[in-house]
């Protein structure tokens, strides 16, 4: 039986010799990772086994590159790979994750939704948008948080964050809040304030496949990373 195609697009890579990225044509089976020079060639350039693979996202081994995701295979090879956009790096690692649990479980991949409600910019500067959120007359209202007998400054919920971004019209419903929101997070740009919260903001059935801030606390850091 053929595989699955599960989603193909556009990604850069980075090279396995001479360490260079590239953009190059991707395809994702239920079984593998097949990647091409373009779309119309007919033979991969390079395929990458799923069994016993796993994947880490955010990949911050790199700090001058934003949405870098990992795939190591189970021979322990490391493939990097980087969207153009927050909503593509999830759609991508979302699907990566799910194709590599069912592998392991001997299921078939099957998609539960799409998401719908959810219609962000292709790009979204992060870095401005953390600027905006410290702006002491229109940003997020910081707070002094006591967790774990320690006190943290600059401080505010996951709630409020995506409160603020809806009411900033920078996110049209919660969802889309809580896209932005998670972005931020996993960029570095915001921090979990104390071991109690970080342990919340951890979710692995959340429907947006990454981290979840309701009822969290994160406090934002005071630099702001490589682009």
């Amino acid at each position: 039986m053929e595989p699955t195609i599960i989603r193909e697009g556009y990604l850069v890579k980075k090279g396995t010799v001479l360490n260079s990225w590239k953009v190059v044509w991707v395809v994702l089976a239920d079984d593998a990772i097949e990647f091409y020079k373009k779309k119309t060639d007919n033979t991969p350039k390079g395929m990458i086994p799923l069994k016993g693979a796993t994947l880490t996202s955010p990949c911050q081994d790199f700090t001058k590159r934003t949405l870098v995701f990992k795939i190591s295979t189970a021979k322990n090879q490391d493939h990097f790979f980087q969207a153009t956009h927050l909503e593509e790096r999830e759609l991508w690692v979302k699907d990566f994750k799910r194709a590599i649990t069912c592998l392991q479980g001997g299921k078939k991949f099957a998609r539960k939704s799409t998401r719908r409600s959810i219609r962000l910019p292709e790009n979204v500067n992060l870095s401005e948008l953390y600027v905006l959120m410290k702006d002491q007359d229109n940003g997020v209202k910081e707070l002094k948080v006591e967790k774990d007998k320690r006190l943290f400054n600059h401080c505010f919920t996951g709630n409020t964050v995506i409160d603020w971004l809806i009411s900033e019209g920078k996110a049209r419903n919660r969802p889309e809040g809580l896209m932005l929101a998670t972005g931020l997070l996993n960029e570095g740009f915001l921090l979990p304030a104390g071991d109690v919260s970080k342990d919340g903001a951890l979710g692995e059935d959340d429907p947006l496949g990454s981290i979840h801030l309701r009822g969290s606390v994160v406090t934002a850091v005071e630099y702001v990373p490589d682009e």
